[in-house]
C-alpha cells in the first residue's frame, strides 16, 4: 500500500478463534475491526456467544499447522499455558469402529485443553496486533451495500443503535448462529443452497478431577467410538486429560440413543458404550462441574463459493459448514481455509478483483474435504436425515473400512489413518499404491482385544491389571507397561 492509496479497512464478524484469525490474516492488508455480541475475556473464561466450549474439543496437527503459520509460535504460547501437545497414536487409547488402535510411535498430534485456554491464547495474540481493535458487547444487525458490493456493516453497539462501520471486506465468522444468507437476501442476493445431513447427535460433557499422579505421567486420552454398521444408535464415550488436572469427559448418542443431563447416569452411560472402559475410567472420580448438554449438531452446509456473492464478502468457519462435533473437524477446517486466503491476498491484495468471491473459492476445497468425511459417516446411522450417500459410497466406505481394519495391526496403515483422520493430508492419500497395497492385505488377526493402557495408567486409574499378552505377541512397552492382550 503506498502513500496515496487510502488505508484499507476490514469487519470481522465474530470473536472467537475462527475469527481472531480471519483478523490475524487481514491485519496485513487492512486495519481491522473484530465485532462480538460478548464481552471478550482477559483469559481462560466461558463466553455466552460459545456454549459448546463447554464440550470436549481437540485441534488436529493439520489445524495446529495452519495456525502456526498464521501466528508463529502459538504451539509454545498454548503449551505454556497449560495445554497438551499428544502424539498420535501414541498418547491415545481409541476403540475405532473396527477396534483398538495400537500405541505405537507418533505420526500426528493434537493440542489437547478447553476450548476457553485455547481462544484466550489466540485473543490474546492477535488483539495485540497492531491495527487489530475489538467492539465488544456489539451485534451486527445487517449488511451494508447492494447485491454486487458490502460497503460496511449496521451494528447495534451499547452507546448507538444502528452504527455504521464502513468496510472494504466484511469477514462473517459468527458461527453456527450465522445470519448471513438472511442479510444477503436483504440486498437482492438470492439462490444461496444449503444441504443438511443429521444424525440426530447429542452430547453430553463433565469436568473431573484426574487421579493423583495421571497429569504427571501424561495420562492419554480415551476414546470409544461408534460403529456406524450397527443398526442400533451411536453412542460414544471421550475422557480428554486437559490443563489444571482435570479430565473433560464428553458422551454422545445419535437419534434413540442420546445422553441427558441427569449427572447419575452419566458414568452408567459411559459404561454402556462398545467397550466400559471410559466409564470405569470415570468410577469414584470427583465431578467438578455439572453436566452440559448439547443439541442440534447436525452436519449443515451453505455453498456460498456457488452462489453470486457481492464483491467485499466472504464468509468462514461454521458460517460456512458445521460438523459433527465427535470428527474435531471445525477447527481445523476454518484454520486451513483462512491459511488458503493468506496465501491468495499475498499475491492478490485486498483490492484485488473478485477478492471475496475468490476467498470463498480458495475455502471451498478444506469444508469439501471435511464434509464428505463426515457426513459418509453420519448417514449411516438410523433415523438420520438429510443428503443421501452418493453412488459407489458403499464401495468407498467397505474400502475404508478394510483400511482400518488393517490399522488395527499394520503400523503403515495406522500413520495412514492418522494423516487423513488429522486433516495433514487429503483423503486420496487412501489411494496411493502403497497405502492400497497394504489394504489389500489388511487383517485384523493380532488385534487387541481390550483397552491398550499401561500397566502404570491402570494403577493411577485405580483399574485391575491387563491379562498378560498372549504368547507370541510383540509387547512395544516392556513387561512392565503392556498395553493390550492380542486376538
Amino acid at each position: 500500500m503506498n502513500q496515496s492509496t487510502p488505508p484499507r479497512h476490514a469487519v470481522v464478524i465474530g470473536g472467537s478463534l475462527v475469527g481472531l484469525l480471519a483478523a490475524a490474516v487481514l491485519a496485513e492488508h487492512a486495519t481491522v475491526t473484530v465485532v462480538d455480541a460478548d464481552p471478550l475475556p482477559e483469559g481462560p473464561a466461558p463466553r455466552r456467544g460459545l456454549p459448546q466450549a463447554r464440550h470436549t474439543h481437540l485441534l488436529w496437527s493439520g489445524g495446529a499447522r495452519a495456525i502456526e503459520q498464521i501466528l508463529p509460535g502459538i504451539t509454545d504460547d498454548w503449551t505454556k499455558a497449560g495445554a497438551i501437545r499428544r502424539s498420535l497414536p501414541t498418547d491415545l487409547v481409541s476403540m475405532s469402529a473396527q477396534g483398538w488402535i495400537p500405541r505405537c510411535a507418533e505420526k500426528q498430534f493434537n493440542i489437547s485443553c478447553s476450548r476457553d485456554l485455547l481462544d484466550s491464547v489466540v485473543r490474546a495474540r492477535v488483539t495485540a496486533l497492531k491495527g487489530v481493535s475489538t467492539l465488544q458487547r456489539s451485534r451486527v444487525r445487517a449488511l451494508e451495500g447492494t447485491a454486487s458490493r458490502v460497503t460496511g456493516v449496521l451494528v447495534d453497539t451499547p452507546e448507538e443503535a444502528g452504527r455504521r462501520l464502513a468496510a472494504d471486506l466484511v469477514v462473517d465468522a459468527s458461527g453456527r448462529g450465522s445470519r448471513a444468507r438472511t442479510w444477503l437476501q436483504a440486498l437482492g442476493v438470492t439462490g444461496i443452497r444449503q444441504a443438511e445431513v443429521d444424525s440426530g447427535l447429542v452430547y453430553a460433557t463433565r469436568i473431573f478431577e484426574a487421579p493423583a499422579g495421571a497429569h504427571a505421567m501424561g495420562f492419554p486420552i480415551v476414546n470409544v467410538q461408534s460403529d456406524p454398521r450397527e443398526p442400533v444408535p451411536g453412542r460414544t464415550a471421550t475422557i480428554v486429560p486437559i490443563e489444571n488436572g482435570q479430565w473433560q469427559a464428553t458422551l454422545s448418542g445419535t437419534r434413540g440413543g442420546q445422553p441427558t443431563g441427569d449427572p447419575d447416569a452419566f458414568v452408567p452411560f459411559a459404561k454402556s458404550v462398545r467397550d466400559p472402559i471410559v466409564g470405569e475410567l470415570l468410577e469414584g472420580r470427583k465431578p467438578l462441574t455439572d453436566v452440559a448438554v448439547t443439541q442440534g449438531t447436525a452436519n449443515r452446509r451453505v455453498y456460498f463459493e456457488k452462489a453470486d456473492l457481492p464483491a467485499g464478502f466472504f464468509a468462514v468457519g461454521d458460517s460456512v459448514a458445521t460438523f459433527n462435533p465427535l470428527y474435531g473437524q471445525g477447527m481445523t477446517v476454518a484454520a486451513q481455509g483462512l491459511l488458503a486466503v493468506r496465501t491468495l491476498l499475498r499475491a492478490k491484495g485486498l483490492e484485488g478483483p473478485g477478492i471475496g468471491r475468490a476467498a470463498q473459492r480458495a475455502i471451498a476445497p478444506q469444508v469439501s474435504t471435511a464434509w464428505e468425511l463426515a457426513t459418509s459417516q453420519d448417514i449411516l446411522y438410523p433415523g438420520a436425515t438429510g443428503m443421501k450417500p452418493r453412488p459407489g459410497a458403499g464401495l468407498l466406505n467397505g474400502y475404508v473400512g478394510r483400511l482400518m481394519t488393517g490399522a488395527t495391526t499394520d503400523e503403515a496403515l495406522t500413520a495412514a489413518l492418522f494423516k487423513v483422520m488429522t486433516m495433514s493430508t487429503e483423503p486420496t492419500h487412501w489411494l496411493h499404491p502403497s497405502v492400497v497395497w497394504h489394504v489389500l492385505r489388511a487383517s485384523d488377526r493380532g488385534a487387541l482385544e481390550e483397552a491398550p493402557l499401561t500397566a502404570a495408567e491402570r494403577a493411577v486409574a485405580g483399574l485391575h491389571q491387563a491379562p498378560d499378552p498372549a504368547p507370541g505377541t510383540a509387547d512395544p512397552a516392556g513387561p512392565a507397561d503392556a498395553v493390550g492382550q492380542a486376538r
